[in-house]
Parts: C-alpha cells; sequence; structure tokens
C-alpha cells in the first residue's frame, strides 16, 4: 500500500511519501487555526492520489487545546465526598518558595463535579450501592449544565467497572463519554481522574477535526499516531485522544528508532529541533515509555514516549532581561511572523537567523525548497540586539548559538546523566528542520564520538508514521507479592480479548507483556518485560534498579500494573536505498564564521554510498541543512544516513 506520513507542527507540517520504490518528502508552513488547510495544500502541491492510500497523521490539535485551555464544557462525574480530587491533586505547590502565588483555575469548575453512588472496596465489596435514583439524578445534572463531555471516575474502578458502564449507558445522548476504567485501568484515583478528564476535555475536539480530515482526504485510510508510538485507526483516535498528546513526538522516535536500525545502531540520545521546541530522548534498543508525562502543567499518566522537551528551536527569540543578560527562548517566532529571515515581517532574532548570519546555514538555503532566506533582514534584527547590548552582531550571534546549545545539552544530561547513562556509550542522532545545525556542538558539549545525521532527518517524525505500526496498549492494576501466582495469566487473557475488539476483524495480531515493579514501600516503579518464571523476573528487577538508582535490596518485590500492546502483524514498510553510485563534488562554496576559508556545499542526495567528507561541510537538502564541524568526518552508508565520528 502507498504510504504518506503526515507531521504536523509548530511552524512546517512535514510530508513523506512511500510507495516502495519511491520516497519523496515536503514542507509547506503550517496553518495553527486550520491545521487541515495545510494538509490539503501539501498533498496538492505533491501530486498524491488518494486512491488506495494509507495516511498516518501526527496531529497537535490535542496538545493545542490543553495547552491553550480551549477544551470543551466537561463534566466530572465520582463517588460521594470525592468531587475535589482534580482540584486538590497532590498538593504540589508549582512555586515552592513563593508565599503568594498566582492561583491556578482547577481543571473542573466545582459547579460541573457531580458525585453519586456505586462505591466499591480495594477488594470490590459494595460499599455505597449505585442505584436507579442515583442514574436518574446524574442525568438531569448533566442535562441542566450543558456540557459537552463527561469524564467518569469512580474509586477502585479498575478493580470493577459496572458502575462506570451503568453511568455511561444513563449519559443524554450526543454526550461525549469518557470512562477511567476504559482510559487508565490502573491504581491512583487522581491521576486516574485526569487522564479521563483530559481525553473527554478534547476529546469532542479530536473527533470533529479527524471526522472532517477523513470526509477531505477520502477516498484515503486515515490512521493517527500516539503517544506510545503506534498508529491507530482515525474513527477510533477520538476515543482515545488522551493518547494524542504527543503525537508528532512519539512519530520521531519511531522513525530515529528505524533509521538507526538499518544502520547497524541500537543505542540513541536523539534530539528533535523544530521551529518552536526541542525533544530530547535515550533509545536502549527499544523506545522507552513513560507514565509520568505532563502537559501544560497537568499530570498525564498513560503510556507516552519518555522524553524531556525544553522551549529551544530554530524559531526561539533572543532577548535581554532585566539585567541585560542574553536570553534564548522560550517564547518563539511561530509560523508566521517567523524568523526575520523568512522575509514575512518578523523582527526579533532568533537561532535560525543567527545560523544565517554565521554561514552555517548558508545563504542560497531554502527552506522547503521553496522559501528563500533573507540574510539581510537577519542581520538587521541581530543588529538591533546586538546595538542594545553593547556587542559586534557576530559576536551576538555567537552567543545566541552558545545559549541554545547549552540549553539543549542540558536537556540530553537530563535524559542520560541523570539516569546513570554515560553519554560516550550513544551516537547522538539529530532530526527535525534545525537538528542537522547544532548535531556537532551538542556532541562536542557531551564527549561523544559519534552522532548520525539520518536521511530526511528534517521530516523524520513523519517518516516514522510512515513505517509506524498499528497498535494499541491496555494497563490493568494489580497489586500483589511478585512471588503470589495470582490471576496474572487471566487478566493478560482479559486485556488481550479488549485488545482484539479495537482492531479489523480477524487482524494477526503480536502481543508483548510488560509489568511494572517496585520493592514493598516503594512509590515508584520500573517496568519490565513479563516472564511466568518469576524467580528470573525478580533478578532482572534487582539489575535493573541497580543499574538505574545505583543500588539494589533485599526487600521483597511487589507487582504493581500490567500492561498488554497489541500490533498489527503487517509486512515491514521498506525504503528504497537512495545514494548514489559515484562521489559528489561541491555545488558551491560558502563563507562561514570563524573558518579561515570558504566551505564546500554538497546537495545530500547526491552523496555517494561510502562517500566521506572531512569537516568543515556543508550538507543542504530541501527539508534541513548539516553543519559538519571542523573536527568531525561524515560518512554517507547505503541508506543515505550521514555517520558522523570525531576525528
Amino acid at each position: 500500500m502507498k504510504r504518506l506520513g503526515i507531521d504536523t507542527g509548530g511552524t512546517f507540517t512535514d510530508f513523506v511519501y512511500s510507495d516502495g520504490d519511491t520516497l519523496l518528502v515536503h514542507k509547506v508552513l503550517s496553518t495553527p487555526g486550520a491545521p487541515d488547510r495545510a494538509i490539503l495544500q501539501g498533498i496538492r502541491e505533491m501530486g498524491i492520489d488518494l486512491d488506495d492510500l494509507l495516511i498516518v497523521h501526527g496531529s497537535t490539535v490535542a496538545t493545542n487545546a490543553v495547552l491553550e485551555s480551549k477544551g470543551v464544557r466537561t463534566a466530572y462525574i465520582t463517588n460521594r465526598g470525592f468531587a475535589d480530587v482534580l482540584t486538590i491533586g497532590r498538593q504540589a505547590r508549582r512555586e515552592l518558595y513563593n508565599l503568594t502565588p498566582e492561583p491556578r483555575q482547577p481543571p473542573v469548575p466545582r459547579a460541573l463535579c457531580f458525585e453519586t453512588g456505586g462505591r466499591i472496596s480495594f477488594d470490590g465489596e459494595v460499599l455505597d450501592p449505585l442505584t436507579d435514583e442515583d442514574l436518574q439524578r446524574l442525568r438531569e445534572q448533566v442535562e441542566q449544565a450543558g456540557v459537552e463531555a463527561v469524564a467518569i471516575n469512580l474509586l477502585f474502578s479498575f478493580v470493577d467497572d459496572s458502575a462506570e458502564k451503568r453511568i455511561a449507558a444513563a449519559m443524554p445522548e450526543g454526550v461525549f463519554v469518557s470512562r477511567s476504567s476504559a482510559v487508565m485501568n490502573e491504581f491512583r484515583e487522581y491521576e486516574r481522574g485526569m487522564a479521563t478528564w483530559l481525553n473527554a476535555y478534547v476529546g469532542p475536539l479530536m473527533q470533529r477535526y479527524l471526522s472532517r480530515l477523513s470526509a477531505e482526504l477520502k477516498p484515503a485510510t486515515v490512521r493517527v499516531m500516539q503517544s506510545h508510538g503506534g498508529a491507530i485507526a482515525a474513527e477510533r483516535a477520538g476515543e482515545h485522544a488522551v493518547q494524542l498528546l504527543l503525537s508528532g513526538p512519539a512519530g520521531g522516535l519511531v522513525g530515529a528508532k528505524y533509521q538507526a536500525a538499518v544502520s547497524g545502531h541500537e543505542r540513541l540520545m536523539t534530539f528533535d529541533m523544530g521551529g518552536t521546541s526541542t525533544d530530547v530522548a535515550l533509545i536502549d534498543g527499544e523506545i522507552r515509555l513513560s507514565g509520568d508525562a505532563e502537559i501544560a502543567g497537568w499530570p498525564v499518566a498513560v503510556p507516552m514516549v519518555d522524553m524531556h522537551t525544553i522551549g529551544a528551536g530554530g524559531g526561539s527569540i533572543a532577548w535581554l532581561d532585566e539585567g541585560g543578560m542574553l536570553q534564548v527562548g522560550p517564547q518563539s517566532a511561530g509560523a508566521s511572523p517567523g524568523p526575520a529571515c523568512y522575509g514575512q515581517g518578523g523582527r526579533r532574532a532568533t537561532v535560525t537567523d543567527a545560523n544565517l548570519l554565521l554561514g552555517r546555514l548558508p545563504g542560497l538555503a531554502s527552506l522547503g525548497g521553496s522559501l528563500r532566506l533573507d540574510v539581510t533582514a537577519a542581520a538587521a534584527a541581530i543588529g538591533r540586539l546586538a546595538a542594545a547590548a553593547g556587542l559586534a552582531v557576530e559576536e551576538m550571534a555567537r552567543g545566541i548559538l552558545r545559549i541554545a546549545d547549552e540549553h539543549m545539552a542540558q536537556a540530553l544530561r537530563v535524559i542520560s546523566i541523570q539516569k546513570g547513562h554515560d553519554p560516550r556509550d550513544y551516537a547522538l542522532m539529530c532530526f527535525g528542520g534545525a537538528g542537522g545545525l547544532h548535531v556537532c556542538s551538542l556532541a562536542d558539549l557531551l564527549g561523544m564520538d559519534q552522532a548520525i545525521v539520518p536521511m530526511h532527518g528534517g521530516v523524520l517524525s513523519a517518516l516514522g508514521m510512515v513505517v509506524a505500526p498499528q497498535a494499541q496498549q491496555r494497563i490493568h492494576s494489580r497489586l500483589q507479592p511478585l512471588m503470589e501466582s495470582g490471576e496474572v495469566g487471566h487478566d493478560y487473557e482479559k486485556m488481550a480479548a479488549q485488545l482484539v475488539s479495537e482492531f479489523p476483524e480477524n487482524a494477526a495480531l503480536r502481543f508483548q507483556r510488560m509489568a511494572d515493579l517496585r520493592y514493598v514501600g516503594q512509590s515508584s516503579t520500573l517496568q519490565l518485560e513479563w516472564s511466568d518464571d518469576r524467580e528470573a523476573l525478580a533478578e532482572r528487577f534487582h539489575a535493573l534498579h541497580k543499574a538505574q538508582y545505583g543500588f539494589d535490596m533485599d526487600v521483597p518485590i511487589e507487582l504493581v500494573n500490567l500492561r498488554l500492546r497489541a500490533e498489527v502483524n503487517e509486512p515491514a514498510v521498506t525504503l528504497p536505498v537512495l545514494a548514489m553510485a559515484e562521489a559528489a563534488s561541491p555545488i558551491a562554496t560558502a563563507p562561514v564564521a570563524d573558518v579561515g576559508h570558504d566551505v564546500p556545499v554538497y546537495r545530500r542526495e547526491a552523496l555517494a554510498d561510502g562517500q566521506m567528507l572531512t569537516g568543515p561541510a556543508i550538507m543542504m537538502e530541501n527539508v534541513s541543512t548539516t553543519w559538519i564541524a571542523p573536527g568531525w568526518l561524515a560518512e554517507n552508508d547505503r541508506y543515505g544516513n550521514l555517520m558522523l565520528r570525531r576525528v
């Protein structure tokens, strides 16, 4: 089947098309107010036939709705006495030493928090029955409140979800219903409630957006990328809206893992530098998932790719604080007006303007193959900032890049050194439109000797969507000592039956069983692949705990959560070998600051298999540019991936 991956970002919307023989890439400026406009524009410009086409889309609609507090009016239903759980939260203060912090509005207004019966104990005993009168009262309250969505979160619903199902069935027709037992079937009522509320808060928006997009893209089949790295059919994605909050970044990690694997690497530290932000992650054979993410300050405990995000991108704005110190980000110039060099009216200096002024991004480059860069506008924007700081223009540009690099290097330290991993044991892989301009300097800051610039790294998230499997996950809490037999096998079978119902009939599925374990008395867990050999599983847990935290303990181990991932067993997507047979010559030379001679400029797609280049050199392609710094050697492999190593 023909496949098209579409990643909607804050600045650009990226496209990767593959039919098994050819690979096409494209970029257009995003249209944040109506993301589908940019999607339709890109497909039209690429001339793609929608017949027999599979589209996998990474969407920011859910993320933006949460960040901008623009979800739908949502009611919250819980047991009697627990209406304030989401408001109280964990009583964590965002500003620990601020005695007069700015109050934050609760996720759900008190007037929309409704209490009812249906309370059970931890072992399923009914403590407060759910009556017909309760259901009738809830229906009337929801109708009078005029809400568009309802989030249902009863205590211990992961033990018995029958009361939640009865409440869902009693809701007025047309109201979007989100049950905690379907969204996040595990313990901790606050985190479960937040995930359920977020799912209801943005679910109707996603349903409307995806219904409209699917209609506009007929007869193509549309899937949506989820935060755990698997795609889901568009018609079901709205029901799992909370799973879409890291849709685009998850695609990037799937693409990074794929490209590194074909080039023989499994251990990666990745950074995805786009126009607005940079996402960093660590891949050690498999993409790591986390249940500790936050969006707009709200906890999101559903499985998501484990990454760290900072406000540093190509469009990050440089500015002087009240003390005259240079700062970079987190504010971004976005897609409109964008950096000053885009020539769309932007006047504030950005990281992209600094790269252009210093020559690492050559003036002959055109972003997306069509957007010409305005060096004069970039110089004027940086010049105004330099004048205010009393610095030379080039000195200010260098300062902007140094600060941006240090922000990203610190983020990479958070996911490596702070978690017990030595960066020198990994290869640094960059992607995103701006990643290739900073890969050598970040590797230098971290003492790393290897780096990878994947082919089409500027659209790697979209490429990840092309190769992403159709997959879904389930979680079930089972709190018990690890060495007790329990009903683990039965629980996995029950989850498997639920997952099978979410895929096309007769789909060939493969399952992966995982479990969250901890020492008795701990609150945090470690995730391992499940094994019926409990002794071997315990040994692996001790070893992982020691590697992660520096010690293990002679303490009983507790089983906390069971996880099951189902993946459609589809034929693997094979991308064409892109390297040319004959060594490429430079297409031009360009001046670069701090280099005593003009630097050769190459077209990335013209490089031959095995061709080697010694920095300094510039590698141009339609969707990104790579700066190979002095002291680095680049070798192009047969898949078009640039393998960098320190000379």
